[in-house]
Formats: structure tokens, sequence, C-alpha cells
């Protein structure tokens, strides 16, 4: 056993994927409406619910998000409560212009290394591709997620 595997330290996570269903078609429609329509969301919805349910943002995308839970009950009452805030902000949208995320919860092992700020994290679920998510400083070291 080499050195950065006496320093690994292992735990459970809850991981919840979230992403906006049809976001390029929304983004061609009307890039900068959409743009500022999932800012407004962000941050009258989802971020102060991620705090509220302690998570913790781990990756941002153009169309999603990685989100880390110590508590997969924290995660899944946090997915519920997104979908109904962002739903409740969009009553008045047209069907056609509204954001809908497609969220997935995965309860998985998580291995943190204390040696460098780069991260790489992959995880697969059943009936899913495998999803490959690389980071660099938001963990201290290599983090995989199996």
């Amino acid at each position: 056993m080499d050195m950065a595997e006496a320093r690994a330290e292992r735990r459970l996570a809850a991981i919840v994927i979230a992403d906006i269903v049809g976001y390029s078609r929304l983004i061609e429609i009307d890039e900068s409406g959409t743009l500022g329509a999932v800012k407004a969301l962000r941050t009258a919805a989802i971020d102060p619910l991620v705090s509220e349910y302690r998570g913790r943002i781990v990756k941002l995308m153009g169309d999603g998000m990685v989100i880390e839970f110590a508590s997969v009950v924290d995660a899944t009452a946090c997915a519920i409560a997104i979908q109904k805030a962002v739903a409740a902000r969009q009553s008045d949208v047209p069907a056609e212009r509204r954001i809908i995320l497609r969220i997935g919860i995965n309860l998985a092992t998580s291995s943190l290394m204390m040696a460098t700020c780069s991260a790489t994290a992959s995880m697969s679920r059943p009936g899913w591709s495998s999803f490959v998510l690389r980071a660099a400083c938001w963990f201290r070291g290599p983090h995989t997620i199996r």
C-alpha cells in the first residue's frame, strides 16, 4: 500500500444529478431569456434549497449540475422541493418555454484522497449511460464515486 492509499477516507454520499429537459431547444428559441430564467431559478429556488437541505453543488454545466449530500433522505427531500419550487415559479410561463428539470439520485461510496487538487467522479446507474465528471479543486484530491 502506498502513501496515497494509506490516506484514503471512504464515506457514503448521495449524488444528485439534474439537467434541463430540452435545453438546446430552449436556447435556440431564446438564448438570453433561457439563460436569464435558469439564473433566476438557481438564485431564487435551487441554491437556497440545496443549502437548506445541507447539500453542496459540486459541478455546474450549461444545462445541469451535480450536487452532493451526506444523506439520501436530504437529497430526496431537496430534489422534491426543487421540482415543486421550479414548477411553482413557472406556472405563468407558456408550456413550450418552461424549464423542466430531470433529476436522478445515486447513493455511492466516495474515496477522498488528500494529495492533489484535481477530481474525477464517475458513476453508472441501471438504465443510464455512464456519467463522467472531471473537475478541479472542488475536492482535495482524486474523488471517485462507484
